[in-house]
């Protein structure tokens, strides 16, 4: 990995993690949908910026069945993602994004018969052990009550769900991205997204319009700045290392929202809750360079 790609990938997760703080922090008093329009929306000036510089892509079949298969399934685990932010705890809920390398192992195990390394087992262990480890206090009232507690968490049960649809959602992506560019699929995809987001409110009864005009706009428009720094590092480092390596450092991400929960909301409990996010690190990073 070079020293560039490296850069790229750890901006990308200190940017999802700061975009998902943003989130929380000063636009969790609308819905879960309206939540996610703002964020889509204020992203769009800087693709727009953005896209002038880069040069169009022929594409082909391939390409246009992975994307248009992958956003409706991207839409459901957007809105997830997003309700997830403004019920729970970020401490509680982004470590539970560790579990899409897992996932990806078991579906590739599952449905192509692909086996599963030592080093992807032992990655999936501590991830499952992180997992338990992130409400290890409630131990003392039984063993299963640390699992228990992951499911009374409706925080953890919906990023869990938004892990296993990433685990297709990023197969569909990588192979888009095959087809065409790095910077051409971020910009191609996130606008196709947000159309998508924006046609739905024909059916929630949303007024896109009002919804924007929320009474932070500088906050909004750091918000979809740090969105578009992510996508665009994310695809770049991927594009500049092998896709293992950037996906296992870009799950530092979790720690750093763990972080942010700690120091800027003052979440309680965060000792055990960054130690049960650690182990879920190294496993997403063992699942990683294993796979």
């Amino acid at each position: 990995m070079s020293i560039l790609s490296f850069i790229l990938s750890l901006t990308a997760a200190v940017g999802l993690a700061t975009s998902d703080a943003l989130t929380k922090r000063y636009f969790s008093d609308f819905s879960a949908y309206e939540m996610g329009l703002i964020r889509l929306a204020y992203t769009v000036p800087w693709l727009l910026v953005a896209s002038l510089f880069v040069s169009p892509v022929r594409t082909d079949a391939v390409f246009w069945i992975c994307v248009l298969t992958g956003l409706p399934l991207e839409v459901l685990a957007f809105l997830c993602y997003m309700k997830a932010l403004k019920v729970s705890p970020l401490s509680l809920s982004l470590p539970f994004l560790a579990f899409t390398p897992g996932f990806i192992l078991m579906t590739g195990w599952l449905i192509l018969g692909e086996t599963v390394s030592g080093g992807g087992l032992a990655g999936i262990i501590l991830i499952i052990t992180g997992s338990y480890c992130l409400n290890i206090s409630s131990l003392k009232q039984g063993a299963f009550q640390p699992l228990y507690a992951i499911m009374r968490e409706p925080g953890s049960r919906l990023m869990l769900l938004v892990s296993l649809i990433y685990a297709f959602t990023a197969t569909l992506g990588k192979l888009a991205l095959l087809h065409s560019s790095p910077s051409y699929f971020a910009i191609v995809y996130y606008l196709l997204l947000t159309t998508l987001m924006f046609a739905g409110s024909a059916f929630t009864g949303k007024k896109p319009g009002v919804v924007l005009r929320t009474g932070t706009p500088v906050m909004a428009l750091l918000l979809g700045a740090t969105v578009a720094v992510t996508v665009f590092s994310h695809m770049l480092a991927i594009s500049l290392t092998q896709a293992a390596y950037m996906i296992a450092l870009k799950r530092t991400s979790l720690i750093f929202g763990v972080l942010y929960g700690a120091f800027w909301f003052r979440e309680e409990k965060i000792t055990e809750r960054l130690m049960g996010a650690l182990l879920m690190f190294a496993g997403a990073m063992l699942i990683g360079f294993f796979s």
